[in-house]
């Protein structure tokens, strides 16, 4: 008779947990997100831009180059990044893990299409994805699944697409959402097929059901500890490397061109450079403007916020190296591609 009331229990204190989290996602993304959005995008419809290059202004020098351009880029992102690792953490302890093997944790497209539904709403710049998607795969989340979410964020950002529209034109938009749709599915698919599956990584552990849980503080606490370890430091340390690197990268106005060496160029840049949610555009917006061929603009606006060096370093625990080497290489590929196609 004693048990009885547990198991009608059980199943109302499962939802409670996932409530809670969707709950914070929610007003965490309005705040950081869905709000500032809103009122960008009409600003973008008025004036055809949204702000100036991250790009321009900078100094020469390598060393204030890094200096200028990690304040600028964290003065940027501070707050979606720090939502990031949050949600990161929190989908470690609020999220039932069987509830996340059941929707994403085979490699499907099943998986994948979830994935990247699932980073509709979120809206986030590669680097400020990544926490999350290592916090799914602590969970056991498909390769598939996770990289489907991680790079639907920026990719199928449907703000970016919007302020895109305005600024650059509606057909640049249609492009880059083929684009995307390429890179997120592709990527998903040939990781899926090429890459096998290593062993869970620090998979949260599934407690007996007679078993008390260990309590929510200590396990969030240590879940965003590992979370901050293995990602915050090289985070830092790669802007300030592109920082002073982007010396090199871009050239400056009167340098530019077109050509096969400028799309191959553009594209390798652009998939290591990092740049918060939408700097693309301004930034596509200038170089155009400063001389740089249609074909390289392309191959720029699809690889600059697809992923970067930071967040590829962000999750080396939580994929497979070539996993990620091969992310890459379809990232840089369809930044080519596109560029020939349209240029």
């Amino acid at each position: 008779m004693s048990v009885q009331p547990l198991t009608h229990q059980a199943p109302h204190r499962a939802w409670w947990k996932p409530l809670i989290f969707f709950a914070l996602m929610a007003a965490g993304l309005w705040l950081v997100k869905w709000q500032p959005y809103y009122g960008k995008a009409l600003s973008a419809a008025q004036s055809h831009s949204i702000g100036a290059s991250v790009l321009a202004g900078l100094d020469s020098a390598p060393l204030q180059a890094a200096i200028d351009y990690t304040l600028l880029y964290f003065k940027a992102v501070w707050k979606a990044a720090l939502l990031g690792i949050l949600l990161g953490s929190l989908i470690q302890v609020l999220i039932p893990a069987q509830w996340l093997r059941r929707a994403l944790g085979q490699e499907r497209l099943r998986s994948s299409l979830l994935g990247s539904l699932f980073s509709l709403p979120a809206m986030m710049c590669t680097c400020c994805a990544a926490p999350v998607a290592a916090g799914m795969r602590k969970c056991s989340v498909s390769m598939g699944g996770a990289l489907a979410f991680w790079l639907g964020n920026p990719l199928l950002n449907p703000a970016t697409l919007i302020f895109m529209g305005f600024v650059l034109g509606w057909q640049f938009t249609l492009l880059r959402l083929v684009a995307g749709l390429v890179i997120v599915f592709g990527v998903a698919a040939l990781v899926g097929r090429l890459v096998r599956e290593p062993a869970p990584v620090d998979p949260v552990p599934l407690p007996e059901p007679e078993a008390r849980p260990a309590g929510f503080w200590p396990r969030w606490g240590q879940a965003l500890w590992r979370l901050f370890v293995s990602t915050v430091p090289a985070y830092v340390l790669a802007v300030m490397a592109l920082g002073a690197a982007q010396v090199w990268l871009f050239p400056h106005a009167g340098q530019l061109g077109d050509g096969m060496g400028w799309l191959l160029g553009m594209a390798l840049a652009g998939t290591l450079f990092v740049i918060p949610t939408a700097a693309e555009i301004p930034i596509t917006q200038a170089m155009l403007a400063a001389g740089l061929g249609m074909g390289p603009a392309l191959a720029l606006l699809v690889t600059l916020p697809a992923v970067s060096l930071p967040s590829l370093l962000m999750l080396r625990k939580s994929f497979p190296a070539r996993a990620l080497w091969l992310t890459a290489a379809v990232v840089v590929g369809v930044g080519v591609l596109t560029g020939l196609l349209a240029g």
